[in-house]
Parts: C-alpha cells; sequence; structure tokens
C-alpha cells in the first residue's frame, strides 16, 4: 500500500511539474503588448551629409519647391529651394525611390515608384507604386507590388489619372510583373501594355509635352547574382531596346533602324526635346564594339544618327540625360560629373562634379525656366537657381547611407561607420550643446560603407577597411591615415578566380573584446593581427568552400560556389572565450574555431541555403556556445527571414523567426549582453525584438522612419541603429526592455528600475543657439528616466517622489501638475520654448524624464538661458540646485500604493573633482536660494502695503526699498547659474559676492522693519 501512496504522489508532483512546466511554455511564448514599451522613442543622430538622391522634380510655377526620392531615404520635399528639406514618407512600407513623377494638371497629385534600378551589388527593392492628392502629407499604394524596381513614371499632361509605368522587375530572378503597365483610373486598375519577356524590363521613359500621345521606353536585362559581379557587363539581346507609341501607350512598336546598334545592349537612357511633336529624341546606349555612347534621331525613331561613341555618357550605372527645354542642343548626362553639351552630344564640358565622383543620377530643368536645376547624387540632391553658378547644400540631409556600427568607451561614446559613397564618420552620441552638429562628427579615414573600428583603449585608432581589401589606421590625433592592408591590391570588382585575395561589396573586420584584442580581417581566409596591422599572418584555410579542382566557373550558383566567389562576410570573435572565433561566409557557410585558427569546423546549418549571405553572428555573452545567426537571401531574389540559434556550439540549429513578416530579409541579429534572451533584429525595412529566447519577435518600430535597417549595435544601455538611406539613429536606454517579463501584466502599475544616470547639465552652449534652419542631431535626454507602466487607466492622481540617501525629499512631480507660469520676458518665437512635461496616469508605459535639480526656486523675476534649442526647448533661469552624485530612492505613487526604486547618479566620469567641492557648491547655491525666496516673501508683503497705505509718508521710500529688494534679487538670480555653471568648488568671487548682497538685503530687510516698528529678524 505504502509503495501505491507512493506512485498516486508521484504521479500528482509530476502533473505539478508538467502543469509549471507547460505554462512557462505558455508564457515563454507570448509576445509582449506594445504599450508595455510604447513611449520608448527613437531620436536622429544624424549625421546630415546628404545620401544617394535617386530622383528628383520642380514645381515648374514655384522656383522654391521641390521634391526628391532617395535610394533607401524615401521621398523629401524642400519650399525654399534647398536650404532645409522635410521628409515626405515616413511609415509607408518601401523607403527605396526609383521614380517619381508630378502630375502637371494638379501638382499636389505625386506618383512615385520603388527599389533602386542601378546596377549595384546592395540593390535594395520595393513595393510598386504609391501615390500622393495632398502634395505628399499621406501616400497610399495602389499596386504593381511585384515589379521590386520601378525606373521612371510619366504623368499625362492634362489627366491626373493617366499613368504609364516603367517596371524593371526583379533584379535576382525573374518574374513576369515586369514592362510597361498603364492606368486611366489613377492606379484603381493597371494595364500591362508591353511585356518582352520575364527577365527584360523597363528602364526609361520619355515624351514630348507638346504631344503626350508620343512616348518613348527603354528596356534592360539587368540580372545580378549573389556575389560582386560587376566584371559582368550586363548587355542582353535578349529584349533590350527601344520601343516607341503613338498612341499614350496603348500599342508599342520597336525601333529598329541600320544606325542603332544591335546585339547585346546594357543600359538606355532617353531625353525627347520639348516643343518638336516628340521627333526630336537623344539615347544614351550600353553597347559593344564602340557602338557605346549617344544617338540622336529627328524624325521620331525613323533614323539614327551615332553623335558621341564616348562610353562615359552611356555607363550603365547612370545612362539618364535631359535636354534644355528651351535649347535642344543642349544636352546634360549623368556620371562621375554632370557633363554638358551645347551642340547637341557632340562635345562637352564638365558642368558639375568633384575630385572622388560625385555621382550624379538625374537632373530635372524647369520647363519654364533653365536656370533653374535639381539634380540627385550619390552625396545628396542640390539645386541651382543661376544656371549653375551656386548650389544649395547637401550638407542638410540625413539621408546617408550607413553599413557597419560601432562604439568606442569615450564617454560621451561616439558611434563610427561608413557612409555609402561619401566617406567615414565618427559622431557623438551627444554633443555638448545641446543637440549633434556637424562640428560633432568628422571622417576617420577609411573609405566608404565598410567597417569602421576604433582600437579597445584607444580610441584615437581607428581601423577602417574598404573597397577591394584596404585597410587603413587613422590617427585621431595627426589626422594620419596609414595603409596596413596584408596585400595592398585592390580586387574591387574584379572576377574572382584573377585575384589573389578575393573581397565583395563589405570587408570585415573585428576586434576580440576580451583578452589582447587580437584584430581580424577577412578575405577568403582570415588573418590576425596583434601589432595593429604592421603584421598579418593568416589563420585559416580557405573558408568558402572552394573545390580546387572546379572546372566549370560561370554564373550558376554551385559552379560559382565551387570556384570560390564566396569571401569571409563575418567575423564574429567570442565576448566569453579568447581565440573562439565564429566565421560567416556570403556563400552560406560558418566555421568555428576555439583555438585560434589552428583548428576549424565547418558547422553551417542545413537551413542556410548555398549562397545565403550571413550577415551577422552575434555570440551570447552568455554561453561561450550560444550564438544568433542573421542570413540574407535577398540576392538570391527571396525575402524571407532567416535567423538561427545554436546553445551547442552549431551542432544542432533552430530556426527563429515567429512573428517576423515573411517578406522581410535580414540584415542583423543582436543578443543583449545584459539580459539573456532579450534580442534585437533589423530587415530591409525596421527592427524588431525578441524577449523569450527567438521563440517570438515583435516590431521595435516606433517612431523610427522606414528605410533598411543595415546593422544594430548595442553600447551599455543604448541600441543604435545604422539605416540604409535615413542616417543613424540611437533608441536611449533599453534598460527598460531588459526588465520585461510575463510578470508585468499581471501588475495594475509597474516602475522600472531606472538605468545609472550620469550628472550633466544638456547644453553647456553659451554662443547664440544655431538658427532654426540649422540640420541638428538630437541629444538624449536631459536627466534621469524614469520608465513606468500603468495596465489600465487611473482615475486619480498620480505622484512621483524622489529622496535622497537621507530619505529627504528632493523633488515631487504630480499629474496634477500645471505648466508654470513664470512670465519670463519671451523676445523670440515661441517654439524655442519647452513643452510642459506631464506625468501621466493613462494605460500604457510612460517615461518620465527628471532633470536631477531641486525644484525651481521663487524669484521675483525669470528669464531664459541662451543655451538653446529650436523645438527643443530652453531653459528658463533661475533653475533648481543640480543634486549631488549618490543614490536616489524614486517613489511612484498610484492607486494607494507605492512603487520604489532605486537610482544612481554618477558624476561625470571626465570629472575629477572632491565631493566635498559638489557639496560646498551645493551649500551655498541653497543659501543663495533661500534669500531670494525670503526676498520674494518680503517684496509681496511690501507691495501689499502699499497697496493698503497709498497715502502713507514714507511711500516713495517704501517703494524704494523694494526697488533695492529687487535688485538684489536679480543679481543673486543670476549667481545662482553662475555657482552651478559648472563641477566645482565656488570660486571666492562667488563666496564675497554672496555674503556682500546678503549684507545689502540684511540692511533693507531692517529699514523695512523699522518702518513698520518692528523688531527685524536674526539672520
Amino acid at each position: 500500500m505504502k509503495v501505491k501512496n507512493y506512485s498516486i504522489l508521484s504521479l500528482i508532483n509530476t502533473i505539478i511539474i508538467l502543469i509549471v512546466l507547460f505554462t512557462f511554455e505558455i508564457i515563454n511564448a507570448q509576445t509582449i503588448p506594445a504599450n508595455v514599451y510604447s513611449d520608448l522613442r527613437w531620436r536622429q543622430v544624424g549625421p546630415y551629409r546628404g545620401g544617394w538622391g535617386t530622383v528628383a522634380e520642380g514645381i515648374p510655377d514655384d522656383p522654391n519647391t521641390y521634391y526628391f526620392g532617395g535610394a533607401g531615404g524615401g521621398v523629401w520635399k524642400t519650399i525654399d529651394a534647398g536650404r532645409t528639406w522635410q521628409p515626405l514618407m515616413q511609415q509607408e512600407n518601401s523607403a527605396a525611390i526609383g521614380a517619381l513623377a508630378i502630375a502637371p494638371s494638379n501638382q499636389k497629385v505625386i506618383y512615385v515608384g520603388t527599389g533602386q534600378v542601378t546596377y549595384r551589388y546592395d540593390n535594395l527593392g520595393g513595393d510598386g507604386v504609391y501615390k500622393t492628392i495632398d502634395g505628399g502629407i499621406t501616400w497610399k499604394n495602389i499596386g504593381l507590388n511585384d515589379s521590386r524596381h520601378i525606373g521612371a513614371i510619366i504623368v499625362n499632361q492634362k489627366d491626373e489619372n493617366n499613368v504609364l509605368v516603367a517596371a524593371l522587375g526583379h533584379v535576382f530572378g525573374p518574374n513576369k510583373e515586369r514592362g510597361l503597365f498603364l492606368t486611366k483610373d489613377g492606379g484603381k486598375n493597371w494595364k500591362q501594355v508591353l511585356f518582352v519577356n520575364k527577365n527584360t524590363g523597363a528602364i526609361d521613359l520619355a515624351s514630348d509635352p507638346s504631344n503626350p500621345s508620343i512616348i518613348y521606353a527603354a528596356f534592360w536585362k539587368l540580372r545580378m547574382h549573389p556575389w560582386l559581379d560587376y566584371y559582368l557587363p550586363q548587355r542582353s539581346a535578349d529584349g533590350s531596346g527601344i520601343y516607341k507609341s503613338s498612341d499614350g501607350g496603348e500599342t508599342w512598336i520597336k525601333l529598329e533602324s541600320k544606325n542603332l546598334p544591335t546585339g547585346n545592349l546594357g543600359r538606355i537612357g532617353l531625353a525627347v526635346a520639348q516643343g518638336n511633336n516628340g521627333q526630336i529624341i537623344y539615347a544614351t546606349i550600353d553597347a559593344e564594339n564602340d557602338k557605346q555612347g549617344l544617338y540622336r534621331s529627328n524624325d521620331g525613331g525613323i533614323n539614327w544618327t551615332h553623335v558621341n561613341d564616348d562610353g562615359v555618357l552611356s555607363a550603365n550605372y547612370f545612362s539618364k540625360l535631359t535636354v534644355d527645354p528651351q535649347n535642344f542642343e543642349i544636352v546634360y548626362f549623368t556620371g562621375q560629373s554632370i557633363r554638358k553639351s551645347i551642340d547637341g552630344g557632340k562635345t562637352y564640358s564638365i558642368f558639375k562634379g568633384s575630385p572622388g565622383g560625385d555621382d550624379y543620377h538625374h537632373i530635372w530643368i524647369n520647363p519654364k525656366d533653365s536656370k533653374y536645376i535639381i539634380t540627385g547624387s550619390d552625396q545628396g540632391t542640390v539645386i541651382t537657381v543661376n544656371g549653375g553658378k551656386s548650389w544649395s547644400s547637401w550638407y542638410n540631409q540625413p539621408t546617408g547611407q550607413f553599413y557597419h556600427i560601432t562604439t568606442d568607451d569615450q564617454f560621451p561614446y561616439r558611434i563610427y561607420s561608413g557612409q555609402q559613397d561619401n566617406g567615414t564618420v565618427s559622431i557623438l552620441s551627444r554633443g555638448p550643446y545641446g543637440v549633434i552638429e556637424e562640428r560633432d562628427w568628422h571622417p576617420v579615414g577609411g573609405d566608404e560603407r565598410d567597417y569602421q573600428v576604433p582600437k579597445p583603449g584607444n580610441p584615437n585608432i581607428v581601423f577602417g577597411t574598404g573597397l577591394g581589401g584596404h585597410i587603413n589606421r587613422f590617427n585621431n590625433l595627426t589626422r594620419q591615415s596609414a595603409e596596413i592592408s596584408p596585400w595592398p591590391v585592390s580586387s574591387y570588382g574584379a572576377l574572382q578566380t584573377t585575384v589573389k585575395y578575393r573581397y565583395t561589396w563589405i570587408t570585415p573586420l573585428a576586434f576580440s573584446p576580451i583578452g589582447k584584442h587580437t584584430m581580424y580581417f577577412g578575405a577568403q581566409v582570415l588573418f590576425k593581427s596583434n601589432d595593429d596591422g604592421d603584421y598579418w599572418e593568416i589563420i585559416s584555410p580557405d573558408l568558402s568552400g572552394k573545390k580546387n579542382d572546379a572546372k566549370d566557373c560561370n554564373q550558376e550558383l554551385q559552379n560559382a560556389f565551387d570556384c570560390g566567389y564566396g569571401v569571409i562576410y563575418t567575423i564574429a570573435p567570442s565576448p566569453v572565450k579568447e581565440d573562439m572565433i565564429w566565421i560567416g561566409t556570403d556563400d552560406g557557410l560558418i566555421h568555428l574555431t576555439e583555438d585560434g585558427g589552428n583548428n576549424w569546423k565547418n558547422i553551417t546549418p542545413p537551413q542556410i541555403p548555398i549562397w545565403g549571405r550571413v550577415d551577422a553572428i552575434s555570440p551570447s555573452v552568455f554561453s561561450k556556445d550560444a550564438a544568433y545567426v542573421a542570413v540574407n537571401t535577398h540576392r538570391l531574389d527571396q525575402l524571407n527571414p532567416i535567423i538561427l540559434k545554436t546553445k551547442d556550439a552549431g551542432k544542432t540549429w533552430k530556426l527563429i523567426i515567429n512573428g517576423l513578416p515573411e517578406n522581410e530579409y535580414i540584415n542583423s541579429v543582436r543578443s543583449d549582453n545584459v539580459k539573456e534572451g532579450l534580442l534585437f533584429a533589423s530587415t530591409n525595412k525596421s527592427v524588431y525584438v525578441s524577449f523569450n529566447d527567438g521563440e517570438n519577435w515583435q516590431p521595435l518600430t516606433l517612431n523610427l522612419s522606414t528605410s533598411q535597417i543595415r546593422d544594430l549595435h548595442i553600447h551599455n544601455v543604448d541600441l543604435i541603429a545604422g539605416t540604409q538611406g535615413r542616417g543613424i539613429w540611437i533608441l536611449d536606454d533599453i534598460s527598460h526592455l531588459r526588465q520585461i517579463n510575463s510578470k508585468i501584466l499581471s501588475n495594475k502599475v509597474y516602475l522600472f528600475s531606472p538605468a545609472d544616470t550620469y550628472r550633466l547639465r544638456g547644453n553647456e552652449n553659451r554662443d547664440t543657439p544655431p538658427p532654426p534652419e540649422t540640420p541638428l542631431g538630437e541629444n538624449p535626454p536631459k536627466g534621469a528616466i524614469i520608465d513606468y507602466w500603468i495596465k489600465d487607466e487611473i482615475k486619480t492622481p498620480i505622484k512621483l517622489s524622489i529622496y535622497d540617501s537621507n530619505n529627504n525629499l528632493v523633488r515631487n512631480f504630480s499629474s496634477e501638475d500645471t505648466p508654470e507660469k513664470l512670465n519670463p520676458y519671451r523676445y523670440f518665437d515661441e517654439r524655442w520654448v519647452s513643452e510642459h512635461k506631464e506625468l501621466y496616469r493613462s494605460s500604457g508605459m510612460h517615461r518620465f524624464i527628471w532633470d536631477l535639480r531641486y525644484e525651481r526656486p521663487k524669484s521675483l523675476n525669470y528669464g531664459f538661458t541662451i543655451a538653446a534649442v529650436w523645438d527643443q526647448g530652453t531653459p528658463i533661469i533661475p533653475e533648481g540646485s543640480l543634486i549631488l552624485p549618490g543614490k536616489y530612492k524614486v517613489v511612484l505613487s498610484a492607486d494607494g500604493k507605492d512603487y520604489i526604486q532605486y537610482l544612481n547618479v554618477k558624476l561625470d566620469p571626465r570629472i575629477n573633482v572632491p565631493m566635498k567641492d559638489l557639496y560646498e557648491q551645493l551649500q551655498l547655491s541653497n543659501k543663495i536660494i533661500a534669500v531670494m525666496e525670503a526676498i520674494v516673501s518680503n517684496v509681496n508683503e511690501i507691495e501689499n502695503y502699499i497697496n493698503e497705505n497709498k497715502d502713507n509718508k514714507n511711500i516713495v521710500e517704501i517703494k524704494k526699498l523694494k526697488n533695492d529688494m529687487t535688485s538684489v534679487s536679480n543679481v543673486l538670480s543670476g549667481l545662482t547659474s553662475k555657482v552651478q555653471s559648472a563641477d566645482n568648488a565656488p570660486s571666492q568671487g562667488q563666496k564675497d559676492l554672496f555674503a556682500d548682497y546678503k549684507e545689502q538685503y540684511h540692511k533693507l530687510l531692517t529699514n523695512w522693519y523699522k518702518i513698520q516698528n518692528k523688531l527685524p529678524p536674526k539672520m
């Protein structure tokens, strides 16, 4: 019987354990409601250096208004001829713009075609056509979603609903939704009016407004591969050519002439001269055997003349041209620079360009006045209003395309990255003057787009990689950049079988985060250096999967794999075990060494397809055998997400993509180094978070503009995103996310433990603040970040109280607080003034910022400091005293209950000052404030006395007494700001001034009491 009872008890225990485990699994599988972190906010750091502008157009009747589309930054608008730009597409599903057209009959109607249409490695697709009918305030996707890459749009001169679209189609594979599409109802219905084949699509359109029935179209077969294939000419006889319609796009014929090149044709650009009934047409054609260059027809395409055989005019990375609307002999050509011809293309001169090549992609000329021109380039979009004599700046567009993000160990830390086609960036995460300005960032000597990695422990040394295997060592003190490549010959764009070391679009570089901080560098083999790159040692075999006996080295996936077209794409040294290195290749392999490269294991997961690019590997800090892998397959024409995890050093792998959209591919995955199981991932459109080790993913988009998020990086409590078209962003203080768990959901109120906070002033500016037109990155919040969550709205007031280590009340806030009624004299625009910060009691997560100050003192007069930031606030002075560094208790009182956490406030680590000095500073500040507040009370008392005793014989003396007290108060008010201006003991001058004015106040107070026949109080 005892055995039987024991069995029953054991069974019951087993059932209980299973129920607990099952419940845990259910909780673990849940997603966290978005309102638990809804008040978090991404801030744009910058830099304000323009990125790739693909297409641009203006309003003919308004020479100040223009639009441009970015390669990854959406659509932007200016109403001041390029002085400032505003983004129009923020949360749409695509930000890669290939075409833009404003309806001539209604300039509030704009059509945008998405997807880049340029032959480049990192080509970003779109999801069809967008339309706005209110000038860009709102947008709607109107179809052609699978066209992927749209090259041109023409809107009928008289009918805003009659639209022709040139769709290039998929560039990494075949598809049917390509060619020419016509709508006559504004995009409700589309008709495919010309389809050549599933591999060839339309790249350009041209027509003459004087006869919109005649339209010309260019077709191109562009087929790219997973590897860097710039050695391929991208020419084909498979449908590439020029087509013409004489009925507004309904029907088409292919133009064939004995003077037009035949056979393998590359990209073609078209431009029609205005006012000639569509008869004069120019074409730049990429062709073979000296047939490339510029062609012209004067009879609507029947006959052609080969005007110029200079291939620079027809390079397939550009191949756009524009005819001056007032003179058809003047033609502009895009390219590394803008070339201008005044004789119909026979000769040309450089119109705009600079060393290094700006790479211009589009030119629009105002049809009513040719001196107004807008052009989009890799450096940004600029405007001239005087025919090219001067141009607007591209240092006002945060549209840079950034790849890999790193940070240093300074305070405040700097962010490092390479910007596509521009160069490199080292930018402060926090500017000293309340914002992040142009003077807060600088280049660091490497190449565009690649890795820029500061040396651990010495941020003055930065290593940067570049095109074809370059490595530079940058010295921030001297600004010199030394070339330290192991084989200093560029192989960029070369056929992989012809070079010693192979590299692709990105050349990876990484330091070990522990131990000797060994530096690693990747080609098809892995290099290492322990002496800052003076000497490199190869520590791996070819990790690309190359077979030495491979013979068929063509463009088929398996053959290219066997021939060694692949290279190392990702290097991830372990943060736990020195000499343990994870390696990912662009052809879909993962290798691991645990002994510094002496032995390697192929641990490739079966879920990775051949040529599935391993974009990121994130080794865990909690286990040497755990890692997370992001695999990018968009160059296989597959947009599905792939994230994998292993807990056993690659013996087994698990696909973790639940909750991720099916049509978003992965660029990056990062595991948190504080909270195990907290993961972040970025895609071609947004950012996602997982709270349960990848079992579920959910959006972390918040206010982040749609863009390809190329990389994520965690620095202490900040999450940093490098975007391909919208610059660099930071999600400040993710300590809140590290605390989120299912238990929170059962609480009515939850106060999160705040992260350590540094005692900073936020804005040290003493000069005139930057004007509103100056582009500025945003600083983090000024003060301590306090996050809390409320399950359901609380009907009664809530309070937030701060106590010091002695349990003295430091500051108190309430949901009932109203804006301060201080009435300082404002002599400037109200948008310089900050809004009142509320303590919310509504449902959801809320972020409250305490400025680390005691309550503002009472003062007779208030004013504004010069440390101002447009749209972000101008501090009102006097302010409350800064608190001392130390530990503070935070109490949130809500619905009859107190919720308590503790906050550590630290001194600025750059400051070396004894605590006694700061204590003395606080004591003096508080003494000054005590006198100021006493004066306020006295002056109010005097004013009441004057109002009640207007006939008093001493009224003149009393008024003078009041004015003298006010003067003393004003001096003391200014003194509080001076005493608190920096982290140091008060100066002798400050102490002497206070003593003097305190004595003056005492004398005035004594006189006031004498007038009232009272004994003065003891001071």
